[in-house]
């Protein structure tokens, strides 16, 4: 059997994609720039894929702004914030322990430029708390950019509220997205955003495409410089094939969403609950506010490298954390902002599961999972110390 549960770190191109793709290659191939009618056919296409995701995400279609894919919708909301901000006199910026590195090292980057970063807690379920991130806010704090979904161990953050917050404030509120569009509902009006990231091949869609909602009113600065595009806010030809491909996925997730989802969590906890059965271990992020597909644990006395290659033998095709930084033998930085120690977490297992996972795929993950755990920890002179007393479990 071969599973792939690494759907967080990229997702199978949707085949509806695929095919909506397909004539924007071979037929209608023109520039959306140009004035001649190959090109006024490609600009109806691309005025049709803004419109379709713009009503997905409940905004007009002139706030959506097509980029390459999350991180550098990350990098423009940030910076964009920030530069509006420095005008004002405004040079303060919070965020949460761990957001993806596209906007920690985005922050670190505006650190070096005299900006001044709070980085609230998220406690040992992966959440913020409201009344944290009221106490940060002052009268300089230009920008509040908490990510919708983590990427590691899926707790979902209470984005309503944080962004009602902000409203109240008069602060921007830019979110990361990424994770969670095109698996939970996303609505950028009752969720009070100013600014929201996402990407196609989270969803189904092609990868190297995404886009950033900006609400009407807020300063967008360039990243790219050198022509029209984007209503003058991002330079480069529109990759189009792409872009229909985008619409075309997350109108197909969205529409699966209502029906797919309960299906998707009880497997999901069947899961968890089957993995937890293993001595010595836990589950990461919140129990119920997470991701339908996310189930993130950590066993005692293992390395996560190892689990993973051994379970890839047997098919089972997961991940340790963020696919950005797996080349990386450091430990999560998301698990040790929510307290882990390192040895915890360096025993890490991400699996994100595709809406289409059988419970004959769960049950084969429940039974081998535990065997290979099993099996690395008699190996491991770490858990020799640990069973034989020499070390305290922490788990």
């Amino acid at each position: 059997m071969q599973i792939y549960a690494d759907n967080a770190a990229t997702t199978k191109t949707r085949a509806s994609a695929i095919e909506a793709m397909i004539p924007y290659f071979r037929e209608t191939f023109g520039n959306p720039s140009s004035l001649n009618t190959p090109g006024q056919l490609a600009k109806e296409a691309l005025t049709d894929a803004r419109t379709r995701l713009a009503k997905i995400l409940n905004s007009d279609p002139s706030e959506i702004y097509f980029t390459s894919g999350g991180s550098e919708s990350d990098n423009q909301a940030i910076n964009s914030a920030a530069i509006a901000g420095a005008k004002k006199g405004k040079k303060h910026i919070i965020s949460s322990a761990f957001e993806h590195h596209a906007v920690l090292h985005t922050l670190k980057n505006l650190e070096k430029q005299g900006f001044e970063v709070t980085l609230l807690d998220v406690h040992k379920n992966g959440m913020i708390h409201l009344e944290e991130l009221e106490a940060a806010i002052r009268p300089d704090t230009a920008l509040v950019t908490i990510m919708f979904a983590n990427n590691e161990i899926g707790s979902i953050q209470p984005i309503t509220e944080i962004g009602k917050l902000c409203r109240e404030k008069g602060i921007t509120f830019h979110t990361d997205a990424v994770q969670a569009v095109g698996h939970i509902d996303v609505d950028v009006q009752s969720h009070n955003v100013d600014m929201l990231s996402f990407s196609a091949h989270k969803f189904g869609g092609p990868k190297g495409i995404g886009a950033l909602y900006c609400k009407k009113g807020i300063p967008l600065s360039n990243l790219i410089e050198g022509g029209a595009q984007e209503r003058n806010k991002r330079a480069g030809t529109e990759n189009l094939p792409a872009i229909v491909g985008m619409a075309t996925a997350l109108e197909e997730a969205t529409s699966e969403m209502k029906e797919l989802n309960p299906k998707l969590t009880l497997l999901r906890d069947k899961l968890i609950k089957g993995l937890l059965k293993v001595p010595h271990s836990i589950l990461n992020g919140d129990p119920k506010k997470r991701l339908p597909g996310n189930v993130h644990v950590c066993f005692e006395g293992i390395e996560g490298e190892a689990l993973l290659l051994m379970l890839d033998e047997k098919g089972i095709y997961a991940s340790s954390g963020s696919a950005c930084t797996s080349g990386s033998l450091d430990p999560s930085h998301v698990l040790l902002a929510i307290g882990h120690p390192h040895a915890i977490a360096h025993g890490s297992l991400r699996l994100s599961l595709s809406d289409n996972i059988t419970e004959q795929e769960i049950d084969y993950m429940i039974q081998e999972i535990p065997k290979v755990v099993a099996y690395l920890r008699n190996m491991s002179p770490v858990w020799k110390d640990l069973v034989t007393g020499k070390k305290d479990f922490m788990i």
